[in-house]
């Protein structure tokens, strides 16, 4: 028996980058997965289609994380197919990088709703469809802890907001045997912040191991997180990036 067979995970912002990647490792464990994209439709599609054909369960909903409405939509969608979610992964992100002067309020605003508001509303839909044994897994970023350059500062604001929900949302959840965790990246070679990209060298003189992490790095510990190994771990930030905040 696969570590996440018989699970409903429902992953946000899945179809490419950190989140098919865990979309996959989560699929491969044994879990039926539903994850959400908003423009990506041929590659959530072309993700559902190659993990079908190896037998595993997937299904993509369009759904937009700035709009609290969609979120709550994908729950219920979730919930209507499945009859519950087993884990959420709060992944969907977005990251505005600019000089602080040059930032407007529309900025701030789109930036707080995917990175933060979707969080909440999601959470809040996702628990009450959620028992015992439940994971919810947020990915937030390094730089919530420390801000190494400049251009920063409202995506590290509004990840920094998550350390305070993961550990509010642990108390309040602890009686209810669901553990709440929080996954903070560095530098992924992803298409957001590519290896290769004209940022990437000021980025990597920081990281103790000198390189990019990859999406299956982070894939490999919210698959962790997600399973049974992990029950005792709640609460927590969980920082991947290589060292770059040591």
């Amino acid at each position: 028996m696969k570590r996440l067979e018989n699970k409903i995970a429902l992953v946000t912002g899945g179809s490419r980058g950190m989140g098919a990647a865990i979309v996959k490792r989560l699929a491969a464990e044994g879990a039926t997965v539903v994850f959400t994209y908003v423009k990506g439709a041929a590659q959530a599609t072309a993700l559902v289609e190659e993990l079908t054909a190896k037998g595993e369960q997937a299904a993509a909903i369009a759904a937009d994380s700035a709009d609290p409405k969609a979120v709550v939509a994908a729950v219920a969608h979730t919930v209507d197919a499945h009859g519950r979610i087993d884990i959420l992964v709060n992944n969907a992100g977005t990251a505005v990088m600019k000089p602080f002067a040059e930032y407007t309020l529309e900025d701030y605003d789109h930036t707080m709703a995917v990175n933060t508001r979707a969080v909440f509303v999601g959470t809040q839909a996702a628990l009450n469809h959620m028992g015992s044994g439940g994971r919810v897994i947020t990915i937030g970023s390094c730089m919530a802890d420390r801000v190494v350059g400049p251009y920063g500062t409202l995506y590290s604001m509004s990840k920094s907001a998550l350390i305070s929900f993961n550990k509010g949302l642990a108390r309040d959840l602890g009686n209810r045997g669901i553990t709440t965790n929080l996954v903070q990246p560095g530098p992924v070679d992803t298409d957001m912040n590519p290896a290769d990209g004209p940022h990437a060298d000021s980025q990597r003189q920081h990281i103790a191991l000198g390189h990019y992490g990859k999406a299956t790095d982070v894939a490999d510990l919210v698959s962790f997180l997600a399973g049974p190994e992990s029950g005792y771990i709640n609460g927590s930030a969980l920082t991947i990036d290589g060292g770059l905040n040591s």
